[in-house]
This record gives structure tokens, sequence and C-alpha cells, in this order.
């Protein structure tokens, strides 16, 4: 966890580490290990769930075996094996599912790594506190079952965050939805199963709809000055730039970008592999004089969906809806628990919001989109009751409660 979560930080610290070999090898090193725990704590029983995921990691490889053959200078060969460690992240599939694994992990992060960002603190750009202390708004989505101290500390974190820099959109919202949909698991009769499983339909159908909508001209939602009267900008000076407009279009010309360039170039449907990004306009020239490629093409974009779609085309969208499709599924209509039942709503959330946002690097953010896929997808954290799931929330930060947790590990392994 200390390596994605300095990774998540590292171009947002005035003392950043510069050695990209490093880095290559310290990302490996935690794919690696996915790899090499999945024997140990991977239940079977989640095998059917996880085809769509395991369908999805083979198609990334394969694009990313493809990108072999399409890379063609130093550039290439560098976004080739920095976005297709990204594409391999979705291996932990087999290590997040396991309830006893995450919690082992967010009590060390929280244990060790939170501590630490009182110290890291002082070396940080403002956006990089909402990247560092992602794991806070996951617990943030738990708040029903933190002890009152752990409620004030993470709503504490969240308003520094807040008040880091308000400009982040993207900070500031994936804090205040996870606490938005914490509070309903208080209104049970209010915002009953049905309310959330229709949220969950619209989340998951929203995408397409505004996506027609805007390439129809009827309606773009990018376009917020349209409907929004009065001036919002961010009270904090930007790392890069002045105050920042929250109104302001930042994504239809992306689309347009992306769309247009997937047309000219023939790769609609299979992707043009990692080595390769979309020609641009906007951003090509400036990326040509700086990294000397002479091809107008950005490597990623900040839109997540666009990244899947230029790297792997329409089939690996395709594969990632059907991942987000299955997993809120399986949480809102085969779980237990009415915390399982929220927790399957955010994920829908995120996927309508990885056609907002939501970049694709090897950070704490994407790390935590596949442990919230991962823990939808377990038979053990679905079959848990909402008893249970607070005893489990407890343990993060209790010894008494995780060796609950530990003892029946081991009856279970034992059988």
């Amino acid at each position: 966890m200390i390596v994605i979560t300095l990774f998540s930080v590292d171009v947002y610290s005035h003392m950043p580490i510069n050695s990209t070999v490093v880095w290559w090898i310290l990302l490996t090193g935690v794919i690696i290990y996915f790899i090499i725990v999945k024997k140990e704590f991977y239940n079977t029983a989640n095998s059917k769930n996880i085809r769509y995921v395991e369908l999805y990691i083979y198609w990334n490889i394969i694009c990313i075996i493809r990108g072999f053959f399409v890379a063609e200078d130093y550039w290439e060969w560098k976004f080739l094996i920095q976005f297709g460690l990204v594409l391999l992240i979705p291996i932990c599939i087999y290590t997040v599912t396991n309830t006893f694994w995450v919690q082992k992990m967010m009590q060390q992060w929280f244990k060790f790594i939170l501590p630490a960002f009182f110290i890291i603190y002082f070396v940080l750009f403002n956006e990089a506190v909402g990247h560092y202390l992602v794991p806070v708004s996951f617990a943030l989505l738990l708040f029903p079952f933190l002890t009152k101290k752990w409620k004030i500390i993470s709503v504490a974190m969240a308003l520094i965050v807040f008040a880091a820099n308000l400009g982040a959109r993207s900070n500031v919202i994936k804090f205040v939805i996870p606490m938005i949909l914490s509070l309903i698991y208080y209104f049970k009769i209010l915002i009953n199963t049905k309310i959330l499983k229709l949220a969950r339909i619209v989340f998951i159908a929203l995408p397409f709809l505004l996506f027609y909508l805007g390439i129809t001209n009827s309606f773009n939602i990018f376009k917020m000055s349209d409907y929004i009267e009065g001036d919002y900008r961010a009270t904090q000076e930007q790392d890069v730039g002045g105050p920042d407009d929250l109104t302001a279009d930042t994504r239809t010309f992306l689309y347009v970008e992306v769309i247009s360039s997937a047309l000219k170039y023939d790769y609609v449907w299979l992707g043009r592999t990692p080595a390769r990004g979309n020609e641009s306009q906007a951003f090509g020239p400036g990326i040509d004089k700086d990294l000397g490629t002479h091809k107008m093409e950005r490597p990623s974009n900040e839109v997540s969906i666009l990244n899947v779609f230029t790297w792997t085309g329409i089939i690996g969208v395709i594969l990632y809806f059907l991942i987000f499709f299955k997993a809120t599924y399986l949480a809102l209509y085969k779980s237990k628990s009415r915390i399982m039942k929220i927790i399957g709503v955010y994920l829908a959330f995120r996927w309508s919001y990885a056609w907002v946002e939501d970049f694709s690097k090897f950070n704490l953010s994407y790390f935590f989109l596949w442990v919230t896929i991962g823990i939808c997808f377990s038979e053990d954290f679905r079959g848990m009751t909402d008893r249970e799931f607070k005893n489990w929330v407890r343990g993060i930060f209790d010894q008494r409660y995780r060796a609950a947790i530990v003892k029946k590990r081991l009856i279970i392994s034992e059988k």
C-alpha cells in the first residue's frame, strides 16, 4: 500500500522521485505480489462471478501484447509500460474479494500510512491531499459502522481535503458522495431497497443517455454554464494556473478528439493499445514540442472511459461495463446487508463518473475502485449481515474484532 500511496502523490510533490525505472520496478512488484498471493487468499466460490473481470484482464493482456508490435519510438514504449501496468491492476480481483486481506490492508494503511500524512504533507501540493487520503473516502462509505473516534477523524480528514483545494473537483466529489450515500443507512423507511435498486439503474444507464443527448446536440451536461447562473470559482490558487472556474466545460472537446481520432485511424473496435494515444489538436502541438514525437497524440486523458476506449476499443468498454453491471447487481440483489447495497450504489456511481473523470492511473483511487468491485463480487462480503459487516469494519481499527475474523478464516481453511 505504501508504494501505491506514494506513487499517487509523487507528481504532486515538491520532492518527486524522478526515476521512472524505479517506479516501474516497484509497481511491477505490486502486480507480481497479487499474482503470488492469489492462491492463499482467493476463494474459488467467486470464480463464476468474476468471469467478466477475467475476460477483461485477458483482453487487456492481448492489447498490451499488440502494443509490442505498435510501439515505434522511445515514448511509445514508455507509454506501453506505464499504461500497461494500469491495465493489469484488475489482477488484484483475486485478493480484494477476501475479507481478511482487505481488512488487513486497511488496518495497515490507517495505522502506519495515515499518520505519515502529517509528515509528508509539507512537501505536497494542495491537490495531493485528496489523492493521499483516498482510503478515508472509502471509510466514509462505511461511516455508520465506525466508532465515534473514527467518525470524527474521517470527517476531519474530508474537511482537510475540501480546504486544501476546492478546485480539485474530482477529489471533492469522491469524498462528498460516500458521505451522502453512507447517510442513507440511517433512513431505512424513506430510502428502502427498491429505491436503492432504482438508483443503481439510473447510474448505470445515465452515461449512455447523456452520451446520446450530447452527440445529438440535445443536451450537454458538461456545459454547466448554460444552465447554472453565477460565477463559481475556487478560492484557492490552483497548483497549475489561477483560480479554477468550477462550471467550466473541460470534457466535451476530449470526447470529440478521442472519437474523431478512433474513426480517422480505424481503431474503434480493437483500440490503439496502451502504446498509442488519440490525436489531439488541443494538446498535440505542445506534446510534440516537449517530446519530439511529431504525431499530435495525447497518450491519455482525464476521462477514464476514454482511456479504456482508446487503449482497448469498444470491446474493452463492453467488458468494463459488464463488470460494473454484474458487480452492482450482485451487491443489490444477492447480499444480506443494507451497507452492501449502499456500496453497490456507490460502485454504480463510479461507473457514471468514469465518463466524467476518474483518471486511469496506478493510484489509490483506481486501486480502491477495484477493491470496491472485489467486495461486490465477493461471496464472503455479500454473505455478511449488517452486524457482521460492522464487526468487520471495527476490526480495521480494533484487534479484538480482527481476532474473530482470523479465527473464522482458520476454521474455513481447516475444512
